[in-house]
């Protein structure tokens, strides 16, 4: 069967416990590029071994970061980009619908929904995750936000694809499981938690207009100090999260506690700053 015209590219950083594994399950996309920040584990062994183009990225404090990077400076063979983290892995169902998905030519990128994993279980309720990972090269760019020299992190993460033109829906999901256990999942959300303060600040600054309404009324409701009460009644009771048994009483006491951490860190950052 002729390779699929898609590039596949994967942002990592010491990514050795998930990488093999989502490479594994690329043999039949026609190119695959990892695009490391100078890992000190085997994430570099991995990558040439399963046959990816690994590439480093050496991040300046400015935009771009590491996603928009690789589209603006890596050579990229096909029509089609898809952005996969290396905790998440493609079915062959979701392969197979990705064959005919791409030969709609009135689509430009394509809404995606995962199956999450939590403590080793797969959550089938509370708040799912969905992404934009799946667009044509050159109309899709991650939005640029202005952060320049205040920001920690060297790769988009709450940053989203906007795509020109028509978005299509997947009917199979990506499935998202990440291997590294609750230490590195509390010290990673510590990060964005850090971050998110940050770019409220920064947001309060130069002003809300440019968001959309979701997130106007996410940083509103972080101004209010309703927002991880909110969210844990919505994803563990509204949406029936309590169904998922522990795992997902788990997730939505961290996610409202993430927004904890954003509130707080945010006044600490104001009293800091007096």
């Amino acid at each position: 069967m002729d390779k699929i015209p898609v590039t596949v590219i994967i942002p990592v950083k010491n990514e050795e416990i998930n990488l093999r594994n989502c490479l594994s399950r690329l043999n039949e996309f026609d190119q695959i590029i990892v695009v490391d920040s100078f890992s000190i584990d085997k994430t570099p062994e991995i990558a040439l071994s399963l046959k990816a183009e690994y590439i480093q990225f050496n991040w300046n404090g400015k935009f771009p970061k590491k996603r928009n990077w690789t589209l603006q400076n890596i050579e990229i063979k096909n029509d089609w980009v898809l952005f996969l983290d290396a905790d998440e892995y493609l079915t062959n169902e979701f392969i197979n619908e990705l064959r005919q998905r791409i030969l709609e030519d009135s689509i430009n990128g394509f809404w995606v929904y995962y199956h999450n994993y939590f403590l080793g279980k797969e959550l089938k309720f509370g708040d799912k995750m969905r992404k934009l990972p799946l667009f044509r090269k050159g109309i899709g760019e991650y939005e640029k936000i202005e952060e320049d020299f205040w920001s920690h992190l060297d790769m988009e993460v709450h940053e989203h694809p906007i795509v020109q033109g028509k978005i299509g829906k997947f009917k199979n999901h990506i499935v998202h499981n990440d291997y590294r256990g609750l230490e590195h999942y509390i010290s990673k959300h510590n990060a964005y938690s850090t971050w998110e303060a940050r770019r409220y600040l920064e947001l309060k600054r130069l002003g809300f207009n440019s968001l959309n309404k979701r997130q106007k009324l996410k940083y509103s409701l972080i101004n209010s100090g309703f927002l991880p009460t909110l969210y844990f009644v919505g994803a563990y009771i509204l949406k029936l999260g309590f169904l998922d048994g522990q795992s997902g009483y788990y997730l939505a006491k961290y996610k409202s506690q993430y927004f904890f951490q954003i509130q707080t860190k945010i006044t600490e950052i104001k009293r800091n700053n007096c």
